[in-house]
């Protein structure tokens, strides 16, 4: 796909994206029902979980896109790697911050370190210094393969945040979608959700690709001018 296409489907992605976000808020206010115990603070769950759910996808396609350009050394996936990390760190902050808010109000202190909450920070950091280490040598390509590693090494963090409120004593609930019974939120909080949840994923989806089509654009000028100096 030409870098044009590449930046025109991005815009229309993040395009579609931002519109269902505004319906999907819209249904948040006004259309789906109230929870009983926390009232309107459990309506921050829409935006939350989602959040949570396309920071994973992110920092899962950033391991991926590493784990291939390590072993094929193309320059695409790392730019796709970088890409999908920085759209990560994004939703992941979201994460980290509505997730206070909503524990201040569901359990009366912003913060516990409890170990969803601990070994979620942890990817955080772990991210964060994914983009350290690019750029902390002065050889690029060397920065490049060690920060691969690391996104690989933080990849292995999202399976243990998903299990840890099954195999530690967590104030986190239990999953209510992905479960064996299936799903046992009421249908309009669940159908909500899934619409968050495809809004978020729209949403990164061409906001990565946007910022692909950057990485691209950078690489042909970084190209350009090296061709000109000679």
């Amino acid at each position: 796909m030409s870098s044009k296409k590449i930046l025109l489907t991005g815009t229309v992605l993040a395009m579609i994206g931002l519109i269902w976000l505004g319906a999907v808020y819209w249904m948040s206010f006004f259309w789906v029902s109230t929870e009983v115990t926390q009232g309107i603070a459990q309506r921050i769950m829409y935006v939350h979980v989602p959040a949570a759910w396309t920071s994973f996808l992110a920092f899962g396609l950033a391991a991926l896109f590493s784990a291939v350009y390590l072993w094929l050394r193309d320059e695409r996936l790392d730019r796709a790697a970088v890409s999908a990390a920085e759209g990560g760190m994004v939703f992941a902050t979201i994460m980290l911050t509505t997730g206070p808010l909503w524990g201040k109000i569901a359990w009366g202190t912003y913060w516990t370190w409890e170990p969803r909450l601990t070994l979620t920070l942890l990817l955080w950091f772990i991210f964060l210094g994914y983009f350290l280490v690019r750029s902390s040598t002065e050889n690029p390509e060397k920065g490049k393969r060690h920060a691969a590693v690391v996104a690989i090494v933080g990849a292995l963090d999202i399976p243990f945040i998903h299990l840890s409120v099954i195999w530690f004593r967590s104030l986190h609930p239990e999953p209510v979608v992905i479960k064996a019974e299936g799903p046992t939120l009421p249908g309009d909080m669940l159908t909500t959700l899934l619409m968050s949840f495809g809004a978020f994923t729209v949403l990164f989806l061409g906001l990565f690709l946007l910022r692909y089509s950057l990485e691209n654009l950078r690489s042909e000028l970084d190209t350009r001018s090296r061709h000109a100096s000679v």
